[in-house]
């Protein structure tokens, strides 16, 4: 058969697997195929890692990851972050199993070898030993390049390559503004805590899903229904909300249109301005009357920066890939500098949607589950993405669009794959 053949080869052909319209069932089955994606995507593009906000003292530091890699984030007394591998260039140990806390030196307990939260070699019981040793040479290993976007740390483990601002482009870079202008004082503050969810399922799954507009009216029906919460017609055939291709993989449902249609301040977050009046009135000071009600109006984004940092209206999801089927996503809600009566709404609905009573994500989780078992059958071998091809246009902007129901997204998101996995 065509597919077999395709992927018995030593290196797999992913301009066959991945076609304009189909994508082969075994990109989320196949070990090998994972493998390689470590190599060429998490361990070579950028990966949002944490926030400064995590880490907001000298010495602070908490637990993150890329992809299965452990990650320690740190803030020196200088202020600097770093982000750190998790462990000892001894004997390998793990250095440390704290979620977060505040240190200067990492002990690891094996052989008592020390460090500092800049990753640098501080000593050794009985030094005697090592009279030949450079501890230069000794010191914790380091993601090569970290860099921040207004608060959203990034690390990459390749020396070379494009920018952090490259990376996101236009379209990721404006998501991040427009997030933080939630703000009266233009800051996010990451300060709430993770809740995490591991599904059985392939990464790329949740990659797709997180601007799938096609799934909500049927997969969220249940609690649509109960909430009456209005969000189920942002997604319905009516809605004229849009499907956007950002580039580099970067993907976005964009409900400006249906809010600007309605008009009503807050009603992105699913109130009215009379509940939330110090916020509003802070608003207004910060950025002018107009301004602010434009801002109130919009709402959040909702786009999904490739790979893993998935900004959801009032949360964040961060995606880390573990194994070839198996997934853990860290969600948190989100908190806006200066809006203390927002920030507790904000708390309060992230624990309703997504938190262990909420049935949102666990909606999802069971989609994510059923079709990872699912593409393990035979036939047919492939997934069908040709939703809305032809009613993909070029907005104002340059960016291509679709109806908010079509797989404009999940082009994108495969496109850009392609590219990234066919590269030297």
């Amino acid at each position: 058969m065509e597919s077999q053949s395709i992927i018995a080869r030593s290196t797999p052909d992913f301009g066959q697997l991945v076609q304009r319209d189909r994508i082969h069932g075994s990109l989320y089955t196949d070990e090998q195929i994972f493998q390689l994606e470590l190599e060429k995507i998490w361990y070579k593009t950028w990966v949002y890692v944490g926030h400064a906000t995590e880490v907001p003292n000298a010495n602070d530091f908490v637990m993150k990851s890329i992809g299965p890699q452990e990650i320690i984030m740190t803030r020196d007394r200088d202020g600097q972050i770093h982000l750190l591998q998790n462990r000892c260039p001894h004997r390998g140990n793990q250095l440390c199993a704290e979620a977060k806390g505040n240190k200067g030196v990492f002990t690891c307990p094996y052989h008592r070898w020390a460090f500092s939260n800049t990753g640098k070699l501080r000593g050794y019981p009985y030094p005697d030993g090592y009279e030949t040793v450079n501890r230069d040479e000794l010191g914790l290993g380091k993601v090569t390049r970290v860099a921040e976007y207004k608060g959203f740390v990034f690390g990459s483990f390749a020396a070379e390559g494009p920018s952090l601002e490259e990376h996101l482009g236009r379209g990721g870079r404006d998501a991040i503004d427009r997030l933080v202008m939630t703000s009266p004082e233009g800051e996010v503050q990451i300060t709430a805590g993770f809740l995490q969810h591991k599904a059985k399922a392939n990464w790329k799954f949740l990659v797709e899903n997180e601007t799938d507009g096609y799934h909500p009216q049927f997969v969220h029906d249940s609690i649509f229904s109960v909430a009456k919460s209005g969000i189920g017609d942002l997604y319905g055939g009516a809605s004229t909300a849009v499907a956007r291709d950002l580039g580099d993989g970067h993907t976005e449902n964009d409900l400006r249109p249906e809010f600007r249609r309605i008009g009503k301040l807050m009603n992105w977050f699913g109130t009215t301005e009379e509940r939330l009046p110090e916020y509003v009135e802070k608003m207004k000071a910060a950025y002018g009357e107009e301004k602010a009600r434009e801002i109130m109006i919009d709402g959040t984004p909702h786009v999904m920066i490739f790979p893993n940092l998935f900004i959801a209206e009032i949360q964040i999801f961060v995606i880390q890939a573990v194994a070839v089927d198996e997934t853990i996503q860290h969600v948190t809600a989100l908190q806006f500098k200066g809006a203390p009566d927002l920030n507790r709404r904000l708390r309060q609905q992230t624990m309703g949607s997504v938190g262990p009573a909420g049935f949102l994500l666990a909606d999802d989780s069971e989609m994510y589950e059923r079709t990872q078992r699912g593409v393990a059958a035979k036939n047919p071998e492939w997934n069908y993405l040709g939703r809305g091809i032809h009613r993909e246009r070029e907005d104002e902007e340059g960016y291509l669009v679709a109806d908010n129901t079509d797989e404009v997204t999940t082009r994108g998101i495969w496109r850009h794959y392609r590219e990234l996995m066919e590269a030297e």
